[in-house]
């Protein structure tokens, strides 16, 4: 099995079919045609090497806060309530986490919405609006794709698009470091992500591998300019199973690897349950209601050592 390519320049019918067959199979695929500028991408590698070539000292000044942005250290993270392999070992990469911008005055903090606040920003010149010009422009993307999944669900009464007018977003810039032939840890172990649409960048260095419905992990092998897009738990359930959520981890390298992982979700609030469409007498609802934020604190706090203190 190979990890599909879907071109979003093709016509809405063929990318809808496209998004279907990939993700109704095996839950990845490589988006190409998405619409990101080449230089927005590579002003958003480099500022993540500047930032990771950073001294520890300074990269700890704005260190992961409560709110789920900053600096996260290399293995303060371990995946404890994985689905596929509940984790022992810690994963092994450092990386740094913006969100959505949500000043101490905006209506979001006012109204204690789990995880609102600011970004924290280093001081490293140039490195903010690089990151924010990538965020925006992902942005856009994960809309486009929201809007095509919900057609394709048949979403005639608006829960998706509704559920993503103010979407919780995440930004990782993730650096692997070096791991040596008789290193067995992962950069990332066995996992599935826990939202909705994931959008990965990476580098040429590889160690992204897919689990296959018939139990083999493949290689999502790097191709320039495009995107690795998977789906969470949580799109999972919408669809009443229909689009997968797929088991995924990375290797370790004899070199360092960069990439970037844009997670659109819908607003914390969300309450989470098969649409309507995707139910019916043949194919009752298979989850119950789940509210998004309540999900996401059960997973940060049993996940990352900063949230369980």
């Amino acid at each position: 099995m190979t990890i599909p390519v879907i071109d979003l320049r093709a016509d809405r019918g063929e990318v809808m079919r496209g998004i279907d067959e990939a993700y109704g199979t095996l839950g990845f695929a490589t988006l190409v045609g998405h619409g990101v500028p080449e230089p927005v991408t590579k002003a958003l590698f480099a500022a993540s090497a500047a930032f990771h070539a950073m001294p520890l000292d300074r990269k700890s000044a704005v260190e992961l806060d409560v709110n789920h942005r900053g600096y996260i250290p290399v293995a303060v993270s371990t995946d404890r309530t994985s689905s596929v392999e509940p984790a022992t070992d810690p994963n092994l990469s450092a990386s740094f986490m913006m969100m959505r911008e949500d000043m101490r005055d905006s209506a979001e903090v006012a109204a204690g919405t789990y995880l609102a606040g600011p970004n924290r920003w280093p001081a490293l010149p140039g490195f903010r609006p690089a990151v924010e010009a990538y965020h925006d422009a992902m942005l856009a993307v994960g809309e486009r794709l929201v809007d095509l999944v919900a057609e394709l669900l048949g979403d005639t009464d608006g829960v998706l698009r509704g559920a993503f007018s103010t979407p919780t977003t995440w930004l990782r810039l993730l650096c692997y470091p070096p791991q040596g032939a008789a290193h067995s840890g992962f950069g990332s172990a066995p996992h599935r992500d826990f939202g909705c649409i994931t959008l990965l960048a990476q580098d040429d260095v590889g160690g992204l591998e897919v689990l296959t419905p018939g139990g083999d992990w493949i290689q999502v092998a790097p191709q320039p300019g495009a995107l690795v897009m998977n789906v969470g738990d949580m799109l999972h359930r919408w669809s009443n199973g229909r689009l997968l959520s797929t088991p995924h981890r990375v290797v370790g390298r004899r070199q360092e690897r960069f990439s970037a992982a844009f997670f659109f979700d819908p607003h914390m609030s969300t309450v989470v349950e098969p649409l309507p469409s995707c139910v019916d007498d043949d194919q009752p609802a298979a989850f119950a209601p789940i509210e998004f934020g309540t999900f996401v604190r059960g997973q940060l706090e049993s996940t990352y050592d900063h949230h369980a203190r």
